[in-house]
């Protein structure tokens, strides 16, 4: 895992009783319509990051909310994406972050680990194996191979298929954020994942407050 020569957070978390008025409401869309899981850990330091552009939040949680929350992709193919991507990304954060979500639409232990291997020894279903592949060639060439367009045409339809190019895109963008800024992992994020390992390749409140 790549480590900054910089101690301490570039930009540090604004806590939630510092937020501004914009930015307490500007988390509306990340609402999902049905109620977490007990116990899921609320990760405020990547939302008090935000805060510290209220205006930018407001607008990115939006589309932000979409992904998560309507998209026509299934919560665990956006899982397998959002953690590939963190893998790939080397973002411990954003791994950490979405491990409790994984875990809770049902991704398994064998299926996590499975997400860091880059030898794909895993025995993916085919659509599980095409959007993993999916994520590492828009992130390194921009598009996908002939190959990972064919099962995912068959299996998704355009809308699917466009939702999977945004997810990735957004959830690289906030990698690139965490990185930058030097977002700290929070206590429960520790917490909550423990005993789970960071991605090999990495590089770098109040109650009711949703997550990204």
């Amino acid at each position: 895992m790549t480590q900054h020569p910089h101690r301490g957070p570039r930009i540090p978390p604004i806590p939630p009783r510092d937020w501004s008025p914009v930015m307490k409401t500007a988390t509306a869309p990340l609402t999902p319509a049905t109620p977490r899981p007990p116990g899921q850990p609320r990760g405020l330091n990547i939302l008090g990051t935000f805060a510290h552009h209220p205006d930018l939040a407001t607008a990115f949680w939006v589309f932000n909310g979409y992904l998560l929350n309507r998209s026509r992709l299934s919560q665990r193919q956006i899982e397998l994406a959002v953690l590939r991507v963190a893998h790939v990304r080397g973002s411990a954060y954003e791994w950490h972050q979405h491990l409790f979500a994984a875990r809770a639409c049902g991704i398994t232990e064998q299926e996590i680990e499975a997400i860091r291997d880059t030898d794909r020894r895993h025995p993916w279903p085919a659509v599980d194996g095409a959007i993993l592949a999916a994520v590492d060639e828009l992130i390194a060439d921009g598009t996908v191979a002939e190959e990972t367009w064919s099962v995912l045409s068959t299996a998704l339809d355009h809308q699917q298929v466009l939702d999977l190019v945004y997810t990735v895109g957004a959830y690289v963008a906030i990698a690139m954020m965490l990185g930058v800024a030097g977002t700290p992992l929070d206590a429960d994020l520790l917490a909550a994942t423990s005993g789970a390992p960071l991605p090999e390749s990495a590089s770098g409140g109040s109650d009711g407050v949703p997550s990204t």
